[in-house]
């Protein structure tokens, strides 16, 4: 690939420079962000630099009507299933790190992933994030048969419908193979922006240390035909107002380049993770206060991305957020490999988790804020991927297909999965979401398709 793409970090801290944006840049800021339009680095650099609480209420409160306008009352649910904690990097804030000397490893064999692929559609998962440490023990030729034989289990009439990855950068004819494997979307992260303090998180030569190599895994990843890409960084490792100016500038030259952006961003934070030294001392924290401000920012600023909040945060924080601009949600969540059906009960997790409540508890408590749990994977089955679900997400038209597509997955989960007080209130929710909308052959079918769920129908979708 010609002309690596590069993070100009000077421009970037200027940016951050200066006072608080007055109360009539602020509004014609948020004007624009109420248009659905989403912001440029200047006017995402303003935001950041706002401290009045008022002002702060203000983009809190246009985020919201963003996140409603754009995606409705739902949210996506996935579970991460980890085939490995080997690793041979040494980052210093991870738990998988190689010097760890007290973890113990784990790769799963085939027969392994299928067991906890198993258990995972057991409790009604439809979607996962296939991950894993960086080793040769898990190269492109394992993750492709790890993928292979975990869309090819049945558990009666049901199946896991999308498998995302997360794994470790590669070169562009490796992900070529990885790009017939029909995956949902690729993701890594960048863990921070920052060159300088990149070098002291990433110590010694290992694969990750190569800070540009891991900067264009994107560029490489859409040159070799793969249409959806999650950028993400672990907030807590540099200046959280730094990394959200970095994250603008990858996501806007991702879409010159290739006519798209960053299909999600994911937002962790450091959490404690045994046998690494940092997370005991986290060297710029991030407050709930302004990981509150940081997820609206991404929202009215890239309107169309989604955004994915991990149970690394409490529960209680998690359902606060819903409203500001997270659209993907992990559920029952386990980040150490064999944890969902037993076959490595020993093996070391990657980090500490803040949410431990089941997958059906999350659904529970969404349903008492009167969102509705999807599992949908209708888009990347009818190949609305890429620029193309971009072209029908602008105009607002990808909502009459993720609403409808909502209310199915989550009908299927309510009778096949759901206990009996979570199934009655998740149906009567799904009559007042009905009730809601105006007559309309569109209304009709929605209809029909949900009666035929009640009549054993599966897997439906626009």
């Amino acid at each position: 690939m010609n002309n690596l793409f590069t993070i100009d970090r000077e421009k970037l801290f200027r940016l951050l420079e200066g006072n608080e944006p007055s109360n009539e840049e602020l509004n014609s800021i948020l004007e624009k962000a109420h248009q659905l339009q989403g912001l440029d680095l200047e006017e995402v650099s303003a935001l950041l630099r706002v401290q009045d609480p008022d002002k702060i209420k203000k983009i809190m409160e246009v985020a919201k009507y963003v996140k409603e306008e754009i995606y409705g009352k739902r949210l996506v649910l996935f579970a991460p299933l980890y085939t490995g904690n080997v690793c041979v990097n040494n980052c210093v804030y991870c738990a998988f790190r190689r010097a760890n000397k007290h973890l113990v490893r784990k790769v799963l064999n085939m027969d392994e992933i299928e067991q906890e692929a198993r258990m995972l559609l057991k409790d009604g998962h439809k979607r996962i994030l296939l991950i894993c440490g960086e080793s040769p023990r898990n190269d492109i030729r394992y993750v492709c048969e790890a993928i292979r034989r975990v869309y090819a289990i049945q558990v009666g009439k049901d199946n896991i419908r999308r498998i995302n990855v997360e794994l470790a950068p590669m070169t562009v004819e490796e992900f070529h193979r990885l790009s017939k494997e029909k995956i949902g979307t690729y993701v890594c992260f960048q863990e921070t922006y920052d060159p300088v303090l990149y070098k002291e998180y990433h110590p010694e030569d290992t694969p990750k240390s190569d800070y540009l190599y891991r900067l264009n895994v994107m560029h490489r990843a859409m040159e070799a035909g793969i249409p959806d890409v999650g950028l993400g960084v672990l907030f807590g490792l540099a200046d959280y107002r730094f990394e959200i100016l970095a994250l603008m500038e990858h996501a806007k030259d991702l879409e010159k380049r290739f006519g798209c952006g960053p299909h999600t961003i994911s937002f962790p934070r450091i959490e404690p993770a045994e046998g690494a030294p940092l997370p005991e001392n986290i060297p710029h924290k991030v407050s709930d206060d302004n990981f509150k401000k940081i997820i609206a920012i991404i929202r009215i600023a890239l309107p169309y991305t989604g955004i994915i909040l991990s149970t690394r945060e409490s529960d209680e924080l998690r359902t606060e957020l819903f409203n500001y601009g997270i659209s993907q949600i992990s559920a029952g969540s386990r980040t150490n490999p064999g944890a969902y059906s037993h076959v490595a009960d020993k093996s070391g997790s990657q980090f500490a988790l803040g949410d431990h409540r089941s997958l059906e508890e999350v659904i529970s408590g969404m349903i008492d804020c009167e969102y509705i749990p999807s599992f949908c994977t209708g888009c990347y089955r009818h190949g609305r991927v890429g620029a193309d679900f971009m072209d029908l997400a602008k105009p607002g038209l990808i909502k009459q297909f993720c609403f409808p597509n909502a209310l199915f997955s989550f009908k299927e989960y309510l009778y096949d999965f759901a206990g009996e007080e979570t199934r009655q209130k998740g149906l009567t929710l799904i009559e007042k979401m009905l009730s809601q909308m105006p007559e309309s052959k569109v209304k009709d079918k929605i209809i029909e398709e949900l009666n035929a769920i009640n009549d054993g129908k599966r897997d439906c979708y626009f």
